[in-house]
């Protein structure tokens, strides 16, 4: 496993200025954000896309502080049901998979997105019970008429630009938000469609991460270590659903911390055993977004964290055995 950091919490900084921080605090690999939400702050796709000197010039940059690019992120909504939006997010995850072509990195990273209830709808619609059945017939219109078809075309525009896998976060507001919907988008699509499993996410919707993990395993792409408190007061009041700004800490059923302030170092322990036992080896990404901590902070917390939670090296040969 390599230690990761998913750079907007360094956006305030120069590129070169992040990576030399980074370096200090012995982090192996970085996240870099290309458009959409996370913003483009270390990566402009527009600056490099057809230009060899200035992907050399950026790829000696990250030579010089001994770090790799382990996945190019774009998180975003193209099935907006407002088109110019769509359209907006769409070529911005266009440009960051043409970025990526440039660069050598094969995994990206986003949202499965969510569309309207309709094709004249002006707001996505996230469908999240079964009853009545209107909100079936939502869902159905959703995955058949846009999420499917949409994903089939990028999945293919993915391959021809040497995109080897598109990780989808599990995220409450799109349509994959849990395993269940990231394997049925998978099953429809095909293998190039995976997880960027973020525990943070799955916690407060009462997922067990391992459980998880289990469940999609060969189909985690990448993974972000971020966590997340449960208000057991406010959450026995009002469940987790909840729509509070998520600087109301006291009062929101849940917020999101920095890992080892949302569950201790045995939750952990085991959530990166169960990674390693189910294959995966890949970048653990520090995204960091706790509103009790600045980013500095945040992140040197995380990165001492995880220091002693991830299994760097290979086991080998089980000699005992």
């Amino acid at each position: 496993m390599k230690l990761g950091v998913m750079n907007p919490v360094l956006n305030q900084y120069k590129f070169e200025d992040a990576l030399k921080y980074l370096n200090s605090l012995g982090v192996q690999c970085i996240e870099i954000g290309a458009g959409g939400y996370p913003g483009n702050a270390h990566l402009k796709p527009e600056e490099i896309i057809g230009k060899p000197e200035k992907v050399s010039e950026y790829k000696a940059l990250l030579e010089k502080y001994n770090l790799t690019i382990s996945a190019i992120s774009c998180h975003g909504n193209p099935l907006h049901p407002n088109k110019e939006i769509a359209e907006s997010f769409h070529n911005q995850f266009v440009n960051a998979m043409l970025a990526a072509e440039e660069r050598g990195v094969t995994t990206i990273i986003g949202f499965s997105g969510c569309p309207g209830d309709c094709e004249n709808s002006e707001n996505p619609n996230w469908v999240t019970c079964a009853w009545p059945e209107d909100y079936l017939k939502i869902r159905d219109w959703q995955w058949n008429e846009k999420v499917i078809p949409y994903w089939k075309k990028m999945a293919a525009f993915a391959a021809e630009h040497g995109i080897k896998k598109i990780a989808f976060e599990m995220h409450p507001g799109f349509c994959v938000y849990n395993p269940e919907t990231l394997l049925k988008l998978r099953e429809a699509v095909g293998d190039i469609i995976g997880a960027n499993f973020d525990p943070s996410h799955l916690f407060w919707q009462g997922i067990d991460p391992c459980a998880a993990i289990k469940a999609l395993k060969g189909a985690i792409y990448h993974f972000h270590a971020k966590d997340t408190i449960i208000d057991e007061r406010n959450t026995a009041v009002n469940g987790v659903l909840d729509t509070k700004n998520y600087g109301d800490v006291l009062e929101r059923s849940w917020v999101f911390r920095t890992v080892g302030y949302g569950h201790g170092k045995d939750i952990w322990n085991n959530i990166i055993s169960t990674l390693k036992a189910c294959g995966y080896d890949g970048a653990i990404s520090i995204e960091h977004e706790d509103s009790l901590m600045s980013p500095e902070e945040g992140l040197e917390k995380a990165i001492a964290f995880l220091k002693d939670v991830l299994i760097f090296q290979t086991a080998g040969e089980m000699w005992w055995a």
